[in-house]
């Protein structure tokens, strides 16, 4: 007996078949696998010049912040001195390399002794490396980029920002947090911006829906001025190596 197919009995939309036939004429696009292999070392170089041309910089302090503000707005000029004290206790100061607060933390640094690390992005719009950089490195992944903030730092300094500062920090939070990098100082500069958002973390977040635990607010601190950062970076680091350990160096291994 002659058996009927499957297909004969099951009406495919027209529209379904159009995009199965266009993905399977696109994924066996000789051209377009061969670019994607050749992104794979693209990403690869990105990784490996940023492990060597950072390898020497610790301590960092990696601070993060809009790429709007001009040099007269007080959080630009409060940045500077952030960046100028950091530099004068030591630390490396690393910024995304571009205008607004980046350029103040490069800025503010770069007239002190340590090195200013740039880590600059390929943006069609808003980035522009400024220059005030010993160190400047450009890359066109976003997550590359992210890896090379975390991997040296010491602590974290948050300035206010727009959609890709908020990102930036949740994303160490939840690095943090769930153990995929180790503890070390968030700091969060300017109350008047950042208070807003710190009573919905804890009513909305934490009381409310329960979505974070009560300590998961113990990851970060708040400030308002330069001294206050140094201080609070010296006070976590005062009965510990700014240095990873062999378990935290393992650690960072996987980010």
């Amino acid at each position: 007996m002659k058996l009927t197919p499957y297909s004969a009995y099951v009406k495919i939309p027209p529209m379904k078949h159009n995009i199965h036939n266009r993905l399977h004429q696109d994924s066996s696009d000789p051209m377009a696998l061969s670019r994607e292999s050749w992104r794979v070392f693209q990403i690869m170089t990105e990784f490996v010049e940023g492990f060597e041309r950072l390898s020497n910089i610790s301590p960092t302090v990696t601070i993060f912040g809009s790429a709007r503000f001009p040099p007269e707005h007080p959080y630009y000029q409060l940045t500077e001195e952030i960046g100028r004290s950091l530099s004068e206790s030591g630390f490396s100061v690393v910024s995304g390399g571009g205008p607004g607060i980046m350029e103040a933390a490069n800025k503010g640094c770069f007239a002190g002794p340590s090195p200013s690390v740039g880590l600059n992005i390929q943006l069609p719009h808003e980035q522009s490396g400024n220059p005030y950089q010993d160190i400047s490195l450009s890359f066109r992944h976003f997550f590359a980029r992210k890896v090379m903030f975390v991997k040296h730092a010491s602590a974290y300094v948050v300035l206010p920002g727009g959609f890709g500062t908020l990102d930036e920090l949740a994303e160490i939070l939840t690095l943090v947090q769930t153990g995929k990098t180790r503890k070390i100082p968030i700091i969060l500069v300017g109350s008047d911006f950042w208070q807003g958002f710190i009573d919905w973390v804890q009513v909305s977040m934490r009381d409310a829906q329960k979505t974070i635990s009560p300590e998961d607010m113990d990851l970060f601190q708040m400030v308002d001025d330069a001294q206050s950062v140094v201080d609070l970076i010296f006070s976590y680091y005062e009965r510990r190596s700014f240095e990873p350990s062999a378990e935290e160096r393992d650690m960072l291994s996987y980010l």
